[in-house]
């Protein structure tokens, strides 16, 4: 406990008890020890009988001196660090020497860590001591730690990986939320809320103003994205920048390239949509990236792979593709639908951009906006035309039907390209948010095989499952509930143990509306088999208890017909009345 006293010159309980081994006359021994080794000034020694008349001990009177000491001597250290002199640190060097050697004296402690935290750079040696103590590495601050980190990337990287690992967890919990709402999925919170994660803040204050430390962990996420594919740390990449630019850490901002676009980039997604003069700065940053830099467009790529950011561009996709339907223009004619569609193919082309090392803008396939918008447009346009025709006078109606089948070009690039796959996934979500029942029902059976299974992935499938929610009634229907899960999740959930989690979560929140028959067969075919993992067993739990509780609760009587004349709501139309309609 007082090991380092003896190094300082300092008597300690083994000096006392050499001392009273050797003596003759223990009283005097312990008065003599007592002078010596107290706090010496001359005028307290008369004071101290006074103590011992009011009972109070000489350790206790001792220990709030050494106390009021310690405090006071930790606020002159941070005084000390804070101030102009030349010096300084000097001073704190030299306090560092001789308090050094009680480090492990808990009531000493303190004061060693508080010099070591305002030394811009701790001696190697005494660096070195603490890194080998695991108590002591514990203890240091984190300033002290950075000094520690920045030479030894292996250690820095245990520090990090179960924040990395947290990271995702709380993503993918996000994703598989019982919760499913249109006002609250994975994208509802703002960048700067998702920023005041737990993870982003314990990231971002290890790294300080540490630009070793930044590219460490920028490394990390390129290193785990690249093993992993996993998106998740795309969002991470550009947060942490984002949060370090909050803080106004310029020594970090200052020398990442990728600040300025993705300050801007984060601005649209802020709004939700990429305005023309936000859409030419973007461009700007891409067409200013020049030779030499082409590293950089890994990191742009991995920043538009985010998929806070992939969804801002196609929302903003959809919209200009609504205005150039109601302009009768072209999508090859909108410099502003280029751009975004430039961004998408950046952004999902990332990982072959990093795993090649190959650091080139991917060229978008020509006929994408030449084939593939079109078609999507004459889907629209369809869907424009039937809502009208429902809306004529019965005597100038014609016989036209709801279209079932897809131009073949929609269907073929849903198939082949990234790009359109992706705004054609979105174009069902913009469907569904309309609560436009023929036109998923037309839609859904071409997602069954798509670029990637794309139509499979967790974000597309939470986003969907919530918008389904509008189509409630809908399920009351034989035919809306085949094409949702005959034609669409039923494919491939006994292959995807996630589409079988999410078909789960919409009708943990829909059973009720469902035909018992309906309800009936899905429960048989979505029973988890034995090797299914506990998530899914837990979700098939939960939707069986609440089959036998709404068994067991009696019916709701009848609503009374209201005899209020007033005014009553008006129900919301099912099919989109324009095709200009905002998302």
């Amino acid at each position: 406990m007082f090991a380092g006293l003896p190094e300082l010159g300092i008597s300690n309980g083994e000096d006392l008890k050499e001392t009273l081994t050797n003596c003759t006359e223990p009283l005097k021994a312990i008065d003599q020890f007592q002078t010596e080794n107290g706090i010496l000034l001359p005028t307290l020694q008369s004071a101290l009988p006074f103590l011992d008349l009011h009972g109070t001990p000489r350790l206790e009177f001792h220990q709030s001196v050494f106390d009021e000491l310690r405090d006071k001597l930790m606020e002159r250290v941070a005084t000390i660090a804070e101030g102009k002199e030349e010096d300084r640190y000097g001073k704190l060097e030299e306090l560092l020497e001789k308090s050094f050697p009680l480090v492990k004296m808990p009531s000493i402690q303190p004061v060693v860590m508080q010099v070591l935290k305002h030394l811009p750079k701790v001696p190697e040696k005494k660096l070195k001591q603490v890194m080998a103590d695991k108590e002591l590495y514990k203890v240091c601050a984190v300033e002290v730690k950075r000094q520690i980190w920045q030479d030894n990337q292996a250690l820095f990287g245990d520090e990090v990986s179960p924040l990395l690992k947290q990271y995702i967890v709380e993503k993918e919990a996000a994703l598989f939320s019982n919760d499913l709402s249109v006002l609250h999925n994975f994208f509802s919170p703002s960048p700067k809320t998702r920023r005041q994660g737990e993870v982003v803040l314990k990231l971002t204050q290890m790294i300080g103003k540490n630009v070793k430390l930044y590219d460490m962990v920028l490394q990390f996420l390129r290193t785990l994205f690249l093993r992993t594919r996993n998106v998740h740390y795309c969002t991470l990449r550009a947060e942490l920048l984002m949060s370090l630019h909050d803080l106004d850490i310029s020594e970090i901002c200052s020398v990442d390239p990728c600040h300025k676009f993705t300050w801007c980039l984060d601005a649209c997604i802020r709004e939700k949509f990429v305005d023309a003069k936000r859409a030419r700065e973007l461009q700007g940053f891409l067409d200013g990236v020049k030779k030499g830099q082409d590293r950089v467009l890994g990191d742009l790529s991995m920043i538009l792979c985010d998929p806070f950011a992939s969804n801002t561009l196609v929302l903003s996709t959809v919209r200009n593709l609504q205005e150039l339907l109601g302009q009768d223009a072209l999508p090859r004619d909108s410099p502003d639908l280029l751009l975004l569609l430039r961004m998408l193919s950046l952004g999902q082309g990332a990982w072959d951009m990093i795993d090649s090392q190959v650091f080139k803008e991917p060229r978008l396939e020509l006929e994408v906006v030449t084939r593939f918008l079109p078609a999507m447009l004459s889907v629209v346009v369809d869907d424009y035309t039937f809502t009208v025709e429902q809306k004529l006078p019965s005597e100038e109606k014609t016989s036209l039907t709801y279209p079932t089948t897809l131009p073949d070009a929609f269907i073929k690039f849903l198939q082949e390209n990234r790009v359109a796959c992706e705004m054609g996934l979105y174009y069902v979500l913009h469907i569904a948010k309309l609560r436009n029942k023929n036109a998923l029902q037309r839609l859904l059976p071409a997602l069954v095989e798509t670029h990637n299974d794309m139509a499979f992935g967790d974000i597309f499938l939470h986003l969907l499952m919530g918008q389904l929610t509008l189509l409630s009634d809908e399920f009351g229907t034989e035919e809306f509930c085949a094409a949702v899960f005959d034609g669409f999740l039923l494919t491939s959930f006994s292959s995807k143990e996630n589409v079988h989690r999410h078909t789960l979560r919409l009708l943990l929140h829909l059973h009720h509306k469902i035909l018992p028959s309906r309800l009936e067969a899905l429960m048989k075919t979505l029973e988890p088999p034995k090797q299914s993992s506990d998530p899914v067993k837990d979700l098939y739990t939960q939707l069986t208890e609440k089959l036998e509780a709404q068994k067991k609760s009696p019916p709701q009587p009848a609503e009374t017909p209201s005899l209020d004349l007033g005014l009553h709501p008006v129900t919301v139309p099912t099919t989109a009345s324009a095709p200009t309609t905002p998302i």
